[in-house]
């Protein structure tokens, strides 16, 4: 068995922004305008009302200020709501393997990597632009990557479960090196029509190399002290989108096509499962949830963050223990604790632990407990 480290991370960031602001003016003009089409059957109470939103609603109940997407022109079209993405031909890079390239040759080149030298290729994300052949095929033809590639959906978990599989590949030699990407591109699969989740998701990509210790080039290494994966079946957080929908004569867009959840419900049961994940986690190794130097957590909501570092902590755990990037990049699924990590790791000292840490649909949890070298 190999000791395993982290050795470089990338971030791709979406090209354009949406603040608060913005998305509320473009979602409570949609809201009138249906409001206003439909008012004889909301008046008889067959057409339920769309209630408009608000940035302060926005802020207070989840935490982001902003977000990152592909296309906001047909996101902020009140007749269309949602991106408007040009199709490629097959001979093109599709979208997803073109964002995950970008942040793949950050991360090699932040671990001082080449392409040839990475002989797994996992895409590990929420949801993949079409089924075959593997988006992780496709990115690690465009790299020019060795070895074998294939994708991942654990939700929200992907990143952590993937990052799972290319630890243990590389611990029992069946890799040396190992990419794993998430390009999370979720405004397309979120109902920017509904109040209640409108505001949640964005676009990002990140990517992470792992290695054998022995074999690592980067001055910055995290060793892995060990991974840890939870999943427990629920309901609460669903989308219904799939092959046979076709077959079921389905609207592509019915409601349940997309993103939804029961967000109180999501809160109340996922808050004390991953402070009990987490502090199991870490105590397995021999060290007190108080021991870590750094929480990189899931980013979906500041509120359910705050819990569970008070869970772990018995207080509120400060910024610099469990950094939020929420705010500016709203709830990216997978890719969130990896961009916390990315962007906040560099001012640990050798001998620091952290945890990087996400969960979601599924319900899934994954975490990875590190040391800085």
């Amino acid at each position: 068995m190999h000791d395993v480290v982290i050795s470089g991370t990338g971030l791709w960031l979406a090209p354009e922004v949406i603040g608060n602001e913005e998305l509320v003016a473009a979602f409570n003009a949609y809201a009138q305008r249906f409001n206003a089409e439909n008012a004889a059957a909301i008046a008889a109470g067959t057409v339920a009302a769309v209630p408009e939103s608000s940035a302060e609603f926005i802020e207070k109940a989840s935490g982001i200020k902003r977000r990152y997407v592909v296309d906001k022109a047909g996101v902020l079209d009140p007749a269309r709501m949602r991106p408007k993405l040009a199709p490629r031909p097959d001979d093109a890079l599709s979208l997803q393997a073109e964002i995950g390239v970008a942040a793949a040759k950050q991360a090699l080149a932040d671990a001082g990597r080449a392409a040839a030298d990475i002989d797994l290729t996992i895409c590990a994300a929420s949801n993949m632009q079409r089924p075959y052949p593997a988006m992780a095929v496709e990115i690690q033809g465009a790299l020019g990557a060795g070895g074998y590639a294939f994708d991942m959906n654990v939700a929200c978990s992907s990143a952590t479960f993937g990052l799972e599989q290319a630890i243990n590949a590389v611990k029992t030699g069946a890799a040396r090196a190992a990419l794993v990407v998430d390009p999370e591109i979720c405004s397309a699969h979120l109902d920017w029509k509904d109040r209640d989740c409108h505001f949640i998701f964005g676009d990002v990509c990140t990517a992470i190399v792992v290695e054998r210790a022995d074999a690592a080039q980067s001055a910055d290494r995290w060793q892995v002290l060990g991974t840890k994966l939870a999943t427990s079946f629920s309901n609460n957080i669903r989308n219904n989108a799939g092959f046979l929908s076709r077959c079921e004569d389905r609207d592509p867009d019915d409601r349940d096509q997309l993103f939804r959840q029961e967000g109180r419900k999501v809160f109340k049961d996922v808050c004390p499962l991953a402070a009990e994940h987490i502090a199991g986690h870490v105590q397995s190794l021999g060290l007190a949830p108080s021991a870590v130097r750094r929480y990189w957590l899931h980013q979906a909501n500041l509120a359910m963050n705050q819990l569970i570092g008070r869970r772990l902590l018995g207080r509120e755990a400060s910024a610099d223990e469990a950094p939020v990037i929420l705010d500016e990049f709203a709830n990216t699924a997978s890719a969130g604790s990896i961009i916390a990590f990315h962007r906040h790791r560099a001012d640990l000292k050798s001998g620091d632990v952290g945890v990087i840490c996400s969960f979601g649909a599924g319900y899934s949890i994954g975490s990875l407990v590190v040391r800085k070298t």
